[in-house]
């Protein structure tokens, strides 16, 4: 159990906490949201004993070991399954200690390191390693070549893969998605399903954070609020909870210029004053309700060009690819006006190299590339955020493109990314990798496309700018290329799919859960290739010791291929698992359903408990009943989140079988 009590942190001067207090239970996985620069990295950093609140108390149980995930790494020369084997310090310590017992020829201390490694798996290290390597989207050759052959996003990666080989009670994930393709966060989603520990976690994947959480932590005006359920039930309850917040507050203010209209009225009536200033203490007596303030700071549009070509763009026998290694052939794609197209397809199937054929790049190697007169190309990658002037403010990249535009008229412009004042004014060096992402959008947003081809547009971006960025989309009259791992930016911007794979770009009749059991299903067949046998157990330590040291080298290998009956007897199975799921998923939708009637209920008692009439003598009896149906409430409450629990676990389990 994770316990914080009364805690209160400033980080430059800003007040972040003031006396939160929230129980996490052991087992749970929580999505921490709240807007950028509420305080949700210095939460993992106060859990890490990096940073000291003001005031206030952490509790974790004794001997909780803590696995976070690193942001940045350095270059290195060891292997790539190496970097991630070097998560398990507990395995490295018996490794270092075996090795010293080896060098002085202690029998007896072989022996008992031997046994050590043993209960601790280690003969199954490389392996889980490798597992984890190819899990988050790397090929099996990746396994063996440096940390520094990586770019930043793959190191990244890794990080998190070190990270999930780390031995853990308490795993903390910041943006764990960020720098994953759909692939590999299906993949992570799953692993995370499993986890037994606790999980805390900062995303801002809408989708992600509805498969994995279980509660959802919401930093919010210097507090921090616990909800159950996942990211959808969050903000059900938290709307509803603004709205009867709304409702209170504006209540609230027509009593208040009740009173201060009795006070200034007889104020300086002596017959009266006794009675006016009994009102002037009521109102400093008075908790105010905060108002509602919950408008997206970000409002804006990709206006199309003046002028559109039709068809825009249209690839004719063409071949994709780089250098002499063809990677696309047989391309034949038209982009009309009004096209909106998601690309599909598994790690490394060519989809950048598609969009950068579309582009015109030297990535299409043969072919007839045809473009519309008008045809006018935005385009986005995190590349291109390395295009930046980084000695430029958000201003001068617009003026730049537009000399004559109007000062106010780019300000305005400015203002719908949440630039305003003296940030559209200062240097871009200092910013965020969400604030130049924001940057980079409305350079392109400036220039009028009538082509928006996205790679991966939302790394780096807030939920809210993520959500701007969706209603922009949706507006947009223009054509529409994404690649995404966001799926709730997919499901809300593209009318149909191209699925990049096995060198061929082809129409994806299926929607993006069809995707995903195509994706399990190849995962299966990748599987039933040639798999590794463990050693007996006499040689287990010994090998798991060679397994670390060599790169995994030595170890036994077994060839397992799945039959047809097999396969038939699999399927049969899986058909069986998901008629046995789908009841148990009927049945957490209703408790989901339950949980938040019984949220907006407790707020309501909780509001009418806030009346300062109800403690008058007069008003006793029904105080007392509201009392008693709190206490109810919250039982009731207690009672179904413990069986909503208990059903998503089973559910879980039943996943887990057919992952």
């Amino acid at each position: 159990m994770l316990t914080i009590s009364e805690l209160s942190l400033q980080r430059g001067g800003v007040w972040l906490l003031e006396r939160a207090s929230i129980t996490i239970q052991s087992g749970q996985r929580v999505a921490i949201v709240g807007a950028n620069g509420a305080g949700k990295s210095s939460l993992f950093q106060l859990l890490l004993d990096e940073l000291s609140p003001e005031s206030g108390d952490i509790s974790l149980p004794g001997g909780c070991r803590i696995a976070h995930m690193a942001q940045e790494v350095a270059s290195s020369d060891r292997s790539a399954r190496d970097f991630v084997l070097d998560g398990d310090i507990e395995l490295r310590r018996l490794e270092a200690e075996l090795a010293a017992a080896e060098a002085r020829d202690d029998d007896y201390a072989q022996a008992r390191i031997h046994g050590e490694l043993d209960i601790h798996e280690a003969w199954s290290a490389a392996r889980r390693a490798e597992s984890l390597i190819r899990g988050l989207g790397f090929s099996d050759a990746d396994a063996d070549r440096p940390v520094s052959a990586f770019s930043g996003g793959w190191r990244i990666r890794l990080n998190l893969a070190q990270a999930l080989m780390r031995p853990s009670d308490l795993l903390l994930l910041d943006e764990p998605t960020n720098h994953l393709d759909l692939d590999a966060c299906l993949w992570l989603e799953n692993w995370l399903r499993r986890y037994p520990g606790t999980l805390l976690f900062i995303s801002h994947d809408r989708d992600f954070m509805d498969r994995v959480a279980t509660h959802v932590v919401h930093f919010d005006q210097n507090r921090l609020d616990t909800y159950s359920g996942n990211y959808s039930a969050f903000e059900r309850q938290r709307s509803e909870r603004l709205a009867q917040q709304q409702a209170g507050f504006e209540k609230q203010q027509a009593e208040i210029a009740q009173i201060q209209k009795f006070i200034d009225r007889f104020r300086a009536q002596a017959t009266k004053a006794r009675q006016a200033q009994s009102r002037v203490k009521a109102l400093e007596r008075m908790e105010r309700i905060a108002p509602a303030h919950i408008d997206s700071p970000f409002h804006f549009e990709f206006p199309v060009a003046d002028k559109v070509s039709n068809p825009l763009l249209s690839i004719r026998n063409g071949a994709a690819g780089h250098g002499d290694a063809t990677i696309l052939s047989g391309l034949n794609q038209t982009l009309l006006p009004g096209s909106r197209i998601g690309l599909l397809g598994p790690n490394g199937a060519g989809k950048s190299t598609l969009m950068d054929a579309l582009r015109g790049e030297s990535t299409l190697l043969s072919g007839e590339r045809t473009t519309g007169e008008h045809l006018a190309i935005g385009y986005f990658a995190q590349h291109q955020l390395e295009s930046l002037d980084l000695d430029a403010s958000p201003f001068v990249h617009l003026q730049r493109l537009s000399p004559k535009a109007s000062e106010q008229k780019i300000r305005n412009f400015l203002g719908g990314f949440n630039f305003h004042g003296d940030e559209a004014l200062a240097s871009i060096r200092t910013f965020s990798g969400g604030e130049k992402a924001r940057v980079a959008l409305a350079v392109i947003a400036w220039q009028r496309p009538n082509l928006l081809l996205l790679d991966e547009p939302t790394n780096h971006l807030d939920l809210e700018m993520r959500q701007a960025l969706t209603m922009a989309l949706q507006s947009f009259d223009g054509a529409i290329v994404i690649v995404s791992h966001d799926r709730h930016l997919l499901r809300n911007t593209v009318d149909e799919f191209w699925l990049v794979n096995e060198g061929r770009v082809k129409p994806y009749d299926g929607d993006l859960e069809d995707y995903e059991r195509w994706l399990a299903d190849r995962r299966v067949d990748e599987s039933a290739a040639p798999k590794r046998q463990a050693l007996d157990s006499g040689s287990i330590a010994q090998s798991g010791l060679n397994a670390g040291a060599q790169n995994g080298s030595e170890n036994v290998a077994e060839n397992v291929a799945e039959s047809a009956d097999d396969r038939k007897a699999r399927k049969r199975v899986e058909a069986a698992l998901r008629q046995t799921i789908s009841p148990y998923r009927k049945q957490q939708s209703g408790l989901e359903k339950q949980m938040e009637r019984l949220q907006v209920e407790l707020s309501e008692l909780e509001q009418s408990l806030s009346d300062p009439s109800l403690y008058d003598d007069a008003n006793k009896a029904k105080m007392k009943d509201l009392l008693a149906r709190q206490a109810k409430c919250k039982g009731q409450l207690e009672d179904v989140e413990a069986e909503w629990l208990e059903i998503s676990q089973r559910v879980e389990d039943l996943e887990a079988q057919m992952a």
